[in-house]
């Protein structure tokens, strides 16, 4: 005879825990579509978008800045940006003032898929969460505040 298990919410639908599950896998799912084309996976789109808005305000990103903008583990972003760096879609100098630091630049080539990314993933965004209609700014209100309060420092 099996033990029984005891689940806290009724239905998979009551749990908030599986529904963020389900429905970021359907939103990975349209972003994969979007970047495929471009040669790009979901976590190099995003490391070059940290990259091309840490950059409006930086001439010396580094790969923590990336990282920390980001919300990524750094030696994850360490071997994607290799990649990237192998697609010739960034470059890496010398730190102007730490010796132990790389400036993260994007190519002109970087630079146009990111921009090409972008379009193409915003069209995106807006078609998946278009049901939600004016209830958008709540939902995005109610993920930034749980992001704030689960964010590790």
């Amino acid at each position: 005879m099996h033990k029984e298990i005891d689940f806290q919410f009724k239905r998979p639908e009551d749990s908030p825990g599986y529904l963020l599950g389900q429905l970021t896998q359907l939103w990975q799912r349209n972003q994969k579509k979007v970047l495929d084309p471009l040669n790009l996976t979901s976590t190099q789109f995003v490391l070059l978008a940290a990259l091309g808005w840490l950059s409006k305000k930086s001439d010396a990103v580094t790969q923590i800045d990336i990282a920390n903008q980001s919300n990524s583990d750094r030696m994850m972003v360490s071997k994607v940006l290799r990649t990237l760096q192998e697609k010739k879609f960034i470059s890496r100098r010398e730190h102007p003032t730490d010796t132990r630091a790389k400036v993260i630049q994007l190519t002109e080539a970087g630079a146009n898929v990111l921009q090409e990314a972008l379009a193409a993933i915003e069209r995106s965004d807006i078609d998946f969460f278009s049901s939600l209609g004016d209830k958008l700014p709540v939902f995005n209100q109610k993920m930034a505040y749980l992001i704030k309060q689960n964010k590790e420092e």
